[in-house]
C-alpha cells in the first residue's frame, strides 16, 4: 500500500514539473511575439556587427539606423 502511494506521489510530482516546464516555454515564446509586434528587438542591443540583425528587425528599421 505504501509503495503504491509513493508511486502515485512520484507521478504527480513528475507531471507537475513537466507542466511548469511547458508553461515557461510557452510564456517565453508568447512574450517574444508580443515584443516583436511592438517593434522591439529580441536582445535590446543595437544591430551593429550583429549576424542575426535581419532576423529580429524589420528592413525599414535597419535602413533608418544606417
Amino acid at each position: 500500500m505504501q509503495l503504491a502511494l509513493l508511486s502515485v506521489a512520484g507521478t504527480i510530482i513528475s507531471v507537475a514539473a513537466a507542466v511548469i516546464a511547458v508553461g515557461i516555454v510557452v510564456l517565453s515564446v508568447a512574450l517574444h511575439f508580443v515584443r516583436k509586434k511592438k517593434g522591439k528587438t529580441g536582445c535590446g542591443c543595437g544591430c551593429s556587427g550583429c549576424a542575426g540583425c535581419s532576423a529580429c528587425r524589420p528592413e525599414k528599421e535597419q535602413k533608418d539606423e544606417k
